[in-house]
């Protein structure tokens, strides 16, 4: 199934093209569904040429060490584009990539996607600020796990979804929009499942964690402390 206009419109990196430039994209996309649970692509796969981007849902992103070891890299969500290499590497999957609930993967042509910016250089840019970005984050993750205390990055994580992501008021408190199990936060800050349960409990006189991975934030100024480097008291 190809996309609408209207779908590619909404797409951060088009929002510079006018109708007739979406038009001619939009004859060189396709959507695919998956389920919840369903892999993407595996690390190590060979991808097509595309550029990829997740229409709806949300997607976690992540590698696998020698050992076994999962580590989380990322969750994407609506309008994330994604899958560098094949669009500007060697065609080969980084990292695994999961559905976490049902979503839409939209892709785009790479040929086609290169004529675009030729006519358009301001795609370029916007896909480069994007990478630059990830880059950036990254960056952070790794300068996180060699020096900072596990416990300030878990306050981080929690501080960057409530922002990134939004909140919303259940029982009159402050929740985090998205739910996290114990286990997706161990993996994406680099601890074990039962450290991750003992600095909640360490954090619980301003967040609040309870059974399906809902978050609240009772105390948001403290946690914006601790996410700093502050001691807790």
């Amino acid at each position: 199934m190809k996309s609408t206009v209207e779908q590619l419109a909404k797409i951060g990196i088009f929002t510079s093209l006018n109708q007739t430039e979406l038009e001619g994209l939009q004859e060189h996309t396709a959507i695919r569904s998956y389920r919840q649970g369903e892999v993407v692509m595996y690390e190590g796969d060979r991808i097509p040429e595309k550029l990829y981007t997740l229409l709806s849902g949300s997607l976690r992103v992540a590698k696998t060490a020698a050992a076994g070891k999962e580590t989380i890299l990322r969750t994407l969500f609506q309008g994330d584009i994604f899958a560098a290499p094949a669009l500007l590497g060697n065609g080969i999957a980084p990292a695994t990539v999961t559905a976490e609930t049902d979503v839409e993967v939209l892709t785009t042509e790479r040929e086609v996607l290169l004529a675009a910016i030729r006519e358009n250089p301001e795609i370029a840019l916007r896909i480069l600020a994007v990478f630059n970005q990830r880059l950036q984050q990254l960056h952070e993750t790794v300068h996180g796990l060699v020096s900072e205390r596990a416990i300030v990055r878990l306050a981080r994580f929690i501080h960057y979804f409530a922002v990134a992501q939004g909140t919303k008021l259940a029982d009159n408190s402050v929740c985090l929009e998205k739910r996290f199990p114990y286990y997706q936060i161990a993996r994406s800050i680099g601890i074990t499942y039962e450290e991750c349960v003992r600095l909640f409990k360490k954090l619980k006189p301003f967040v609040s964690y309870s059974r399906g991975g809902k978050i609240i934030i009772l105390d948001w100024e403290k946690l914006e402390d601790v996410a700093s480097g502050d001691e807790i008291e």
